[in-house]
This record gives C-alpha cells, sequence and structure tokens, in this order.
C-alpha cells in the first residue's frame, strides 16, 4: 500500500460542495487507498450529523458506506496491541485528548507501510508526525 487517508478526505470525496471534492474523489476512486476503520464511524457520523449543512439518514449513510466507500479501501484494523503501543508513544509526541483519534489515522497508515496520508487537515498531523512516519499531503 502506498496511499492512506483519513476521514476529510472520504467526507470531501462524497460532498460536491467541497472545495476539496474533485482530488478527494480521485483519490478514493485510485488504487485503493488505505484507511482505518475507524474512518467510516467518522464519516457516518459527519454525514448523519449535519455539520456539512446538510444530513443524510442513518440507512442512506450505512448504505453509501457498504455500496460505495469501503469497497474502494483497503480497510485498516487497530488491534489491543496496537492501541496500547500508540498511547505509550502519545506523550512524546504531545498528544493530548481527542488529538489521540489523528494520531491513530497515522498510526493505522503507518502499520499498513503507507508512504503517504492524504489529509485535509495537515496542520493537526504534521504537530506530532516524526521521521519514519508516512509522509503528511494534501489531495
Amino acid at each position: 500500500m502506498k496511499v492512506a487517508l483519513e476521514t476529510s478526505v472520504i467526507v470531501a470525496a462524497l460532498d460536491a460542495a467541497d472545495p476539496a471534492h474533485a482530488a478527494c474523489r480521485r483519490i478514493l476512486l485510485s488504487g485503493k487507498p488505505g484507511a482505518w476503520t475507524h474512518a467510516l464511524s467518522e464519516t457516518f457520523s459527519t454525514l448523519t450529523g449535519g455539520k456539512l449543512g446538510f444530513r443524510i439518514s442513518a440507512s442512506q449513510a450505512a448504505a453509501l458506506l457498504r455500496d460505495f466507500v469501503s469497497p474502494r479501501l483497503a480497510l485498516i484494523s487497530l488491534t489491543g496491541p496496537d492501541l496500547l503501543a500508540a498511547y505509550s508513544e502519545s506523550e512524546k509526541r504531545g498528544i493530548r485528548g481527542g488529538a489521540i483519534y489523528d494520531y491513530l489515522h497515522l498510526v493505522a497508515a503507518r502499520k499498513a507501510g503507507a508512504r503517504r496520508m492524504h489529509t485535509l487537515n495537515t496542520a493537526d498531523f504534521q504537530a506530532f508526525h516524526r521521521s519514519g512516519d508516512p509522509e503528511i499531503a494534501p489531495p
């Protein structure tokens, strides 16, 4: 796997009104990028929660994720030991609170051997990025 992506890229790929829609859609549709399984839950939450200025039903979001999104991704699972190791690294990377969820996207990308992780929130990830981690890049 060469490329991984985090939730912001999936959401933008689904939202035609997003300025990054075309670039994010291209990434989602090309080469089966990797994504941490939790990205599906975050995408579901965003689509059904109204944060985008619209809200779709839970059944519509589930169908979209099942039929369109997940078949295009190489889903990456993190085990209990993976999570515990990430928590142990968090202090030296300056990670607290909710930033752990961003960091776990990076951990999953690293686990899968991705060379690059695409996100629309590059600054959030650069704060805890270290040598040996996948490159953090916008779409």
